[in-house]
């Protein structure tokens, strides 16, 4: 990885991109000490502390949520259009007929992404003012603190999708990742202080914290070994004769990666499991919310086993949009390409289909294993959103996803040089 970013950075025009990715990563972290003008920062910040839920929305906002800035709702709500835009799209033709008419209509559907996320942003900022109550407003007599603070915690909604487009168009890529990437990252010094602090009260020992860092680099080279795996399909192009030259005739493969979707399916499933947290916090004593916490928490079997099945759910999902049997398969006919030992058309598709579902079954079950880690990782550390599983796969697969952008854009500029 560091060997691929000194490479890139010796080339002028990447190096222009990474500079401007970072900048904006700069802008992100600016805004998340910007605060929202009216706001008791400190009754906020005891109720994030006092919530997990809360606490997880703090760690996508990188501590944003914590001292109550624009950026407080992080990218969640994005994250959420995403979700019921991709769902949308399988469930309305129409939708789908225009995610197949290539650039023209895929930024469409990214353009009713945005005003998705825009219009889930102010849902939210509304969900959680009136959430925290009167309380969390200096002056909660006053009508416009409360639409002020609405519109400021949209509009950052709102910049930081903004951002994470700039950063894959104009940047290295891979933007909204690399947003939550350096979100997490920002909160590893305040976790670290948090355990140097423990471990000099006696709460946790030094060697609990050596188990810990031991299981991390663990799961650290399961993730990188399964992100890396791949199946790679032989095939075969027949020769065709065009004229007075002969095209075909080369053997090549179809790599299908072991993990299709990459960390969207954990992205997803845990955006999916706080919604009902978040909704029972603002009712607190209702019955629905006790039972939650009681029955379904974070800490409970039905928690994990939710999160085991919408992980594996999601990598299917994705699987099937990363890789679409019956198009490769189309593909390959029209070309003239075969798999040796199966007929082209529908058995082509068909044996494709089988293999991903096999090879996306243990990638599901591989994530799904690594992030319902046991808990007494929390209470071993007390830091468990950044130590955890969940986080380490989001680390891992961003840094990962942007090494190869990095190395995708290097070769194309040698082809480019080649070329010209």
């Amino acid at each position: 990885m560091f060997k691929t970013i000194a490479n890139a950075w010796k080339m002028p025009d990447i190096r222009k991109k990474i500079l401007f990715t970072l900048l904006m990563l700069l802008v992100y972290r600016i805004g998340a000490y910007i605060p929202v003008p009216g706001v008791n920062v400190e009754f906020i910040a005891n109720q994030v502390a006092d919530y997990d839920v809360l606490g997880f929305l703090n760690l996508f906002s990188g501590g944003a949520l914590g001292n109550m800035t624009i950026f407080a709702l992080g990218i969640v709500p994005y994250i959420n259009a995403s979700i019921i835009m991709n769902l949308l799209t399988v469930a309305i033709p129409k939708l789908e007929r225009m995610a197949k008419e290539g650039d023209d209509g895929r930024k469409k559907i990214a353009s009713i992404t945005r005003y998705l996320g825009v219009i889930l942003g102010l849902v939210q900022a509304i969900g959680i003012l009136l959430g925290f109550g009167s309380q969390a407003v200096q002056n909660p007599d006053n009508p416009f603190d409360y639409i002020t603070i609405i519109i400021c915690l949209t509009a950052g909604t709102a910049l930081i999708m903004w951002i994470g487009e700039r950063i894959t168009e104009k940047g290295i890529g891979n933007g909204i990742s690399l947003l939550i990437f350096i979100s997490i990252i920002s909160r590893v010094p305040a976790m670290i202080q948090d355990i140097i602090t423990k471990v000099e009260l006696g709460t946790i020992t030094f060697w609990s914290v050596l188990i810990v860092a031991a299981l991390a680099f663990v799961i650290i080279l399961g993730i990188t070994f399964v992100d890396l795996g791949e199946r790679r399909i032989p095939v075969q192009y027949a020769k065709r004769v065009v004229g007075r030259k002969m095209y075909g005739g080369q053997s090549t493969h179809i790599p299908m990666k072991v993990n299709q979707s990459g960390v969207m399916p954990l992205i997803f499933a845990v955006t999916i499991l706080m919604l009902p947290g978040m909704i029972g916090q603002f009712w607190p004593e209702s019955g629905f919310y006790q039972w939650y916490l009681q029955y379904a928490g974070p800490d409970t079997w039905i928690y994990a086993v939710v999160y085991a099945l919408l992980i594996l759910f999601f990598s299917y999902f994705y699987s099937q949009i990363a890789f679409n049997p019956v198009d490769v398969s189309k593909n390959l006919q029209q070309n003239g390409g075969f798999i040796p030992g199966i007929r082209p058309g529908k058995p082509t598709s068909d044996y494709l289909a089988k293999i991903l579902s096999r090879i996306t079954l243990f990638g599901a079950i591989f994530l799904a294993v690594v992030a319902a880690v046991p808990t007494f990782v929390t209470g071993l550390t007390g830091v468990a959103s950044v130590f955890g599983a969940t986080s380490l796969l989001i680390m891992v697969n961003v840094a990962l996803e942007t090494t190869k952008q990095l190395e995708a854009q290097m070769m194309m500029r040698h082809y480019k040089g080649f070329l010209n």
